[in-house]
């Protein structure tokens, strides 16, 4: 998942529907400075059944646990279902970006990736849901009428890779339908 203005209030709604016992992994993105207060975690735990962790380079990713990129690192995913982070170059002037995540979970998860755009006020993530998408990844797009900053979801949905637009009500929904089966 990735987000920038307006991600806090979007990532509590969608994680406080998710139940206890929901077997994914949820790695996210929320755009923060480098020097911001790594407050992310501790805000998202307060709403949410799994456990919420910035991880630790090279942590292993486990289901049903939800990583948050630390500010001023990009955070990736390697071969070997571990989380790598990167101080390379910002990508659309974030670092974390959105991107970054979404091609390296791309190419480790393919068809077995589910991608999450969320409200934004910059196109980053719109080049890595086209990646998903092509690498058989299902993506969902939050309607830009339910987004506080509707360009990061529209960006993406102009690119033609977005498998289902949802307002943002019903993205936890969905998303524990199609885990818990």
């Amino acid at each position: 998942m990735g987000a920038s203005w307006g991600g806090l209030n979007a990532y509590i709604r969608i994680l406080s529907v998710l139940p206890a016992d929901f077997p994914l992994p949820i790695l996210m993105v929320q755009h923060q400075q480098a020097s911001a207060d790594n407050r992310m975690p501790w805000l998202l735990a307060r709403y949410c059944a799994l456990p919420v962790v910035t991880p630790e380079d090279k942590e292993p990713i486990i289901g049903g646990h939800v990583y948050v990129a630390p500010p001023g690192y990009h955070m990736l995913v390697e071969d070997d279902q571990t989380l790598a982070f990167s101080n390379g170059r910002p990508v659309l002037f974030s670092r974390p970006a959105i991107d970054e995540l979404f091609f390296s979970a791309g190419v480790v998860y393919g068809r077995h990736l589910i991608g999450v755009i969320l409200t934004g006020a910059n196109e980053d993530g719109a080049a890595g849901m086209k990646y998903i998408h092509r690498r058989g990844g299902f993506t969902i797009a939050q309607s830009p009428v339910s987004s506080e900053a509707p360009t990061m979801p529209e960006a993406a949905i102009t690119t033609g890779a977005i498998s289902r637009v949802l307002d943002l009500e019903a993205i936890g929904p969905f998303l524990a339908k199609q885990a818990m089966g």
